[in-house]
């Protein structure tokens, strides 16, 4: 199974929630023998997106700023699941991952479909994919959650209509808790695409 993990937490030492989660995914990840490649993007170098649509009509399926998300758009493209962890931001995603999906336009194509009963982009690399995205809060809010997961859900029907398990860590949550809500997430299981 191949794996491609958007850490969208702070620095170590500067959100120990998220880190324990980044943590909880990589041994979960270890424990199934996934090939996981993980990019801890607040130590990457990732432009903001321009707007420009080169990608699309310049350089299609190319970005023509030549940073590190070069790496993070050739792995998601060769991934069967996708995980992305965040600290939960008004309900949104915090600047190191929003930076990061902002410029993974290239992996769908400048045409339209219709996916169920609305217009979207397909894929240009077309294969069975699964998203989890990870949020992380320092406390419970059912607002901000609320807004997340649907976030999460138009993200996810924008990548391909693929499916899309959510999970939300709030609170001193430990380490094993984590982990034991990871091994009963469906993501997890029936790996077999």
């Amino acid at each position: 199974m191949k794996a491609v993990f958007f850490k969208g937490s702070p620095p170590a030492g500067r959100d120990p929630l998220s880190n324990r989660a980044a943590a909880a995914v990589m041994a979960k990840a270890k424990a199934l023998d996934w090939e996981m490649k993980a990019f801890p993007l607040a130590a990457m170098d990732i432009q903001p997106c321009r707007g420009c649509f080169s990608c699309w009509v310049k350089s299609p399926g190319r970005c023509i700023i030549h940073d590190d998300e070069e790496q993070i758009l050739a792995a998601t493209a060769a991934s069967d699941r996708v995980i992305w962890l965040t600290p939960v931001t008004f309900g949104g995603y915090a600047p190191e991952l929003k930076k990061a999906l902002d410029r993974i336009i290239p992996i769908l194509l400048p045409f339209f479909t219709r996916v169920r009963g609305e217009t979207h982009h397909p894929l240009r690399y077309p294969r069975p994919r699964r998203l989890l995205a990870i949020g992380t809060l320092r406390q419970d809010d059912a607002e901000s959650e609320g807004a997340f997961r649907r976030l999460v859900g138009r993200n996810a029907l924008n990548m391909g209509d693929v499916e899309v398990d959510t999970l939300v860590f709030s609170g001193d949550v430990a380490l094993a808790e984590m982990e034991k809500q990871l091994a009963d997430e469906p993501f997890f299981r029936g790996v077999a695409l």
